[in-house]
């Protein structure tokens, strides 16, 4: 009987072990619509590559903007591997979203960009994996109006663009781009040891790039609007204009062969020429902490964003990658917006620390300038904008 008894429990412990080997992996994975096919690509070598596991890995399309709402909704419905843009990070902390990168971090440190791994980090931990670094902006501009020399300023490419009758393009009522002109400056877009958003956009410096925006925006050259303004009068009435590499495409084919782009000029601050900043967005991914099969939803975030998958993001949709071998490559150097972006970079500040307090009151201050809304003073304005920031 207890010879039975022993082959029953050693039978069981075969079955055991041979259910547990057999057991099916299933992990979703968000991404936006353009990236499906690529993503399922990715996938088949991912399990090509790890063939001693079973997997189920299904997708679903929720783009990086919206990763934070969604995944919000219903935390344990969301995926187990999402990607979300940097500025997402804070509340996904808050919500406690996220697996700390523990699994061969020391390796994505090294392998990544230093500004990429700080805006996937926070209180020094990592806690997302990156994946591109291509959401920022710079100068596009049309060379048959503009010189080299003309671009290094802004005043120059005022002075070139009403010569031509020409217009230069920026989206001044936006946050994100009027920025450019405080952080220039000197001014500060932070948190502090609380969390809580910190500006000073109001202070000495402040008011010195609100008068550059002033003058800006009163010349006769200034023209505003969005991308379809200016991806539509690119080449036509539009010389010069800041945006991003998702607008590469359409201005590359309205300029042709006078299609140029570079880093964001200076512009006169205080009687001085100040380098315009700007923000540096990365897309990242992340792994749910809610996730039943965490460690191999690690192995797959690490997969989506290795060296290949960044070059092979780059080669399908021109997007910008953050792993240094993949950046540094011929062909993603050639490519003159991400060229540009990367000239920028080195003025750049990542909008991590950005609550979303900040976006509205820049937004109206850039209104009023655009409107060449002078009821108030500046510094009144300036005051009113930043008390709305950091209430």
């Amino acid at each position: 009987m207890k010879k039975v008894l022993s082959l029953v429990l050693a039978l069981m412990l075969v079955l055991t072990s041979v259910a547990a080997m057999a057991e099916t992996v299933s992990l979703k994975v968000w991404g936006s619509q353009e990236d499906q096919a690529m993503l399922a690509e990715m996938v088949e070598e991912f399990k090509a590559a790890n063939p001693d596991t079973e997997w189920d890995i299904t997708f679903g399309v929720v783009g990086e903007p919206d990763a934070k709402a969604k995944y919000l909704e219903d935390p344990a419905a969301a995926a187990d591997v999402f990607s979300f843009a940097n500025d997402q990070l804070y509340d996904l902390l808050a919500a406690d979203a996220l697996y700390e990168v523990t699994r061969n971090k020391d390796e994505i440190v090294a392998a990544n960009s230093a500004g990429a791994i700080e805006a996937a980090s926070a209180n020094g931990e990592l806690y997302a994996y990156p994946m591109t670094a291509d959401n920022g902006y710079f100068l596009y501009y049309d060379t048959s109006v503009l010189t080299e020399e003309d671009v290094q300023t802004l005043d120059g490419i005022l002075a070139a663009c009403g010569a031509a009758g020409k217009k230069m393009f920026m989206d001044v009522s936006n946050g994100w781009y009027i920025a450019s002109f405080f952080l220039g400056a000197g001014c500060t877009l932070g948190l502090d040891e609380n969390g809580k958003q910190t500006c000073d956009f109001n202070n000495e410096k402040g008011l010195a790039a609100a008068e550059a925006i002033q003058a800006f925006t009163a010349n006769d050259a200034f023209l505003t609007g969005d991308d379809a303004i200016l991806t539509g009068g690119m080449g036509d009435n539009i010389a010069a204009g800041v945006s991003g590499t998702w607008n590469a495409d359409a201005i590359m084919e309205k300029l042709g062969d006078n299609y140029a782009a570079t880093k964001l000029p200076t512009f006169t601050c205080n009687g001085e020429q100040v380098q315009m900043a700007s923000f540096a967005g990365y897309k990242l991914v992340g792994v749910n902490t809610m996730s039943e099969h965490p460690v191999e939803a690690m192995m797959l975030a690490e997969w989506l964003t290795n060296e290949a998958n960044q070059v092979k993001r780059f080669e399908a949709r021109a997007m910008g990658p953050t792993n240094i071998n993949a950046a540094a490559s011929e062909a993603v150097q050639q490519n003159v917006a991400l060229a540009a972006l990367s000239l920028q970079s080195q003025f750049a500040v990542s909008q991590k620390d950005v609550l979303g307090n900040f976006w509205t009151p820049a937004e109206a201050f850039g209104t009023a300038m655009e409107a060449k809304d002078y009821s108030k003073d500046l510094q009144t304005m300036l005051d009113e904008m930043v008390a709305q920031i950091i209430a």
